[in-house]
């Protein structure tokens, strides 16, 4: 039998915050039972259990919670409005948790709607999941690399090690199909598959996951983020921001003039190179801030970061970025707001059919509109001439001009495109299908069709000229968002038939 940490039985909570602290205890139990044992087994101790009976392996689980209903109907004091916190019929609902630190507002408010609606108790036990012992570290623990090669072969022998087969997208896809038996899914994602994405993001946006704001801006150049930092800092020196602290690659913290500084905020230290996909934070105490990533050109990356910011469950995310005009009307510097997609990035093709329409979300569609007319003081006519809304196809080819016999350009056509990038409808086919809202703001910076192409000098002074414009009208986009509430933002235009409880 493997070494497992001390049993802790399932009780049943009619109190939010005391299902809540019941997690912790479960999870805590179990991460310092592996950290606990991976020191031994790094100092080169056989594992044993108190009688001294050495031990095959070691392992602790995720906690679950779980909900049984009876009947279809909500309680008395549900919200009508609202497009989660209930499940979708009668039966048994479970999912595993993690982190319980890192979503602790996040869960609380899921068990006191599941309490609310429907009026029954939530259980909170140990589940059959493990915990792979990758999973257990810190954000400052490098206990591997203390290991010499042999013991590192040895740790598949004692520990779990990441199983992919419990983290695919089944939930969020549509597909999944409980055995007979097991409870229906309570959330888009599994424990083992939140803890994936966050191992992820450290790896792909140097920074750490409790960094991450519910507002998260993405962009295809360095342009942006450049004026981002330079925001960041500014508003840090500002007493009266409502940004507590801005954060960089490595986790590096400016915090806000007059604050005092966070527990880890001198373990940050500036990467020797930036990390594939590099994220900013600018931090709000109350998660509500802003976070922007750099992408970098193409779908595969766009998928890739959206996929693992995913799992943190943000507010809304829109794509800020740079496309060529297909329109003879078009001007460079013009902005082109999405209303619906061409997909023919090809990334998405297996967890979302191309025949899947990704509709234009009208609270994100109306923040954007208005925000442009906010930051440029224009209206009516004068920003229509500026602002065009249409549809924007993304290809994964980045040379699609070249190819014979202009074929891309008769399906552009065809669809009414006014725009062209490699990365928004992936961006807006993500959000679809994880359920988060989203949306795209494009500027027109070349018009191939029509011999404008981008030149060095002329590109640069365009850059100048209108990424600080640009990146203000997503900001302020953000803060509109923000204003209306999470409960407005997280409609039904994102749910199917039978949705998970857990938004």
């Amino acid at each position: 039998m493997p070494y497992r940490p001390p049993f802790i039985a399932p009780m049943r909570f009619s109190d939010a915050d005391a299902a809540l602290a019941q997690v912790q205890a479960i999870y805590d139990s179990s991460i310092n039972h592996l950290r606990e044992s991976m020191q031994r087994f790094v100092a080169g101790e056989d594992i044993a259990s108190d009688e001294g009976k050495a031990y095959p392996r070691v392992r602790a689980c995720y906690p679950f919670v779980r909900i049984h209903t009876d009947t279809v109907a909500k309680a008395a004091g549900h919200d009508k409005h609202l497009s989660y916190g209930f499940v979708a019929g009668p039966g048994h609902y479970e999912t595993s948790l993690t982190r319980p630190d890192l979503f602790a507002s996040y869960y609380r408010e899921q068990f006191r709607l599941l309490l609310q609606n429907h009026d029954v108790e939530i259980e909170v036990g140990t589940s059959s999941a493990p915990i792979p012992i990758h999973f257990s570290f810190g954000d400052y623990d490098h206990i591997e690399g203390n290991m010499n090669r042999e013991r590192r072969r040895l740790m598949r022998d004692v520990f779990d090690l990441p199983d992919l087969s419990a983290m695919d997208d089944g939930i969020a896809n549509g597909t999944h199909e409980p055995r007979p038996g097991e409870s229906q899914p309570l959330s888009l994602f599994t424990a083992p598959r939140v803890d994936y994405s966050l191992q992820r993001l450290r790896h792909y946006s140097g920074t750490s996951p409790e960094h991450f704001q519910n507002f998260v801006l993405f962009t295809n150049y360095q342009f942006y983020i450049d004026e981002f930092m330079r925001m960041g800092h500014e508003l840090m020196n500002d007493p009266a921001s409502p940004y507590i602290a801005f954060v960089e690659p490595g986790n590096v913290v400016t915090r806000k003039v007059g604050t005092a500084p966070g527990e880890y905020d001198a373990l940050g230290k500036a990467p020797p190179r930036l990390p594939q996909m590099p994220a900013y934070h600018l931090v709000r105490e109350d998660g509500g801030g802003i976070t922007m990533v750099n992408i970098g050109v193409g779908p595969a990356n766009a998928k890739t970061i959206t996929d693992h910011i995913a799992v943190l469950r943000p507010h809304a995310w829109i794509m800020l970025g740079h496309c060529a005009g297909l329109r003879t009307t078009q001007e460079l510097g013009d902005y082109v707001l999405a209303h619906a997609y061409v997909r023919e990035d090809h990334v998405l093709d297996e967890e979302l059919p191309v025949w899947v329409p990704i509709p234009a979300l009208a609270e994100i569609q109306v923040a954007l509109e208005s925000a442009v007319a906010d930051v440029t003081g224009l209206s009516g006519p004068k920003l229509k001439r500026v602002l065009r809304t249409g549809t924007v196809a993304t290809t994964d080819n980045r040379n699609w001009e070249l190819l014979p016999d202009n074929t891309p350009q008769r399906r552009f056509s065809q669809s009414r495109a006014v725009a062209l990038d490699m990365e928004s409808a992936t961006i807006a086919a993500n959000g679809f299908r994880f359920r988060v809202p989203y949306g795209t703001l494009l500027c027109v910076s070349d018009k191939p069709l029509h011999g404008e192409i981008k030149l060095p000098g002329m590109a640069n002074h365009f850059y100048r000229e209108r990424v600080d414009q640009h990146l203000r009208i997503g900001i302020r986009a953000l803060e509109m968002l923000r204003e209306q509430g999470r409960n407005v933002l997280h409609s039904r235009k994102l749910r199917s038939f039978a949705e998970v409880a857990f938004q």
